[in-house]
C-alpha cells in the first residue's frame, strides 16, 4: 500500500463532500477561476456571466463545507480563495484508486495469459 493513503474511514466522508462539491459545473468553474487568479470577491466572481451573487454565493457554501475554499474578510469585503489541502487529499485519493486498477488489470491479465 502506498505511505500517502487516503482511504481510510475517517477520510471517507471528507473525500466525498470534496467530490461532490466539485460534480457540480458551476461549482466545478468556480474553483477553476479561483485556482487561476487567486483570492477573488463574489462580484469579480459573478463578471462576465449569467450567475446571480446569490447563486454564486451558494455555490461558495458548499464548497467552504468541503474545504475546498475559504473566505477571507478584508475590510467590508470578504474574498475567496482556493484551499489546496483538501483537493491534494483528493488527488492522492484518486491515484490510489489508479494503483488499485493499474494492479488488478496487471492480475487479469496474468490470469488470462497463464490459462
Amino acid at each position: 500500500m502506498s505511505p500517502h493513503r487516503t482511504d481510510t474511514a475517517s477520510t471517507r466522508p471528507a473525500l466525498a463532500r470534496v467530490f461532490a462539491a466539485l460534480g457540480d459545473p458551476t461549482r466545478l468553474q468556480l474553483v477553476t477561476v479561483l485556482c487561476a487568479s487567486g483570492a477573488l470577491s463574489i462580484a469579480q466572481l459573478t463578471a462576465h456571466t449569467d450567475i446571480s451573487r446569490q447563486a454564486v454565493s451558494k455555490h461558495l457554501q458548499v464548497l467552504t463545507e468541503a474545504g475546498v475554499v475559504h473566505g477571507l474578510k478584508l475590510g467590508r469585503e470578504r474574498l475567496w480563495q482556493l484551499d489546496p489541502a483538501q483537493l491534494e487529499e483528493a488527488r492522492r485519493a484518486l491515484d490510489e484508486i489508479g494503483r488499485q486498477w493499474d494492479a488488478a488489470l496487471g492480475r487479469l491479465k496474468s490470469f488470462v495469459e497463464a490459462g
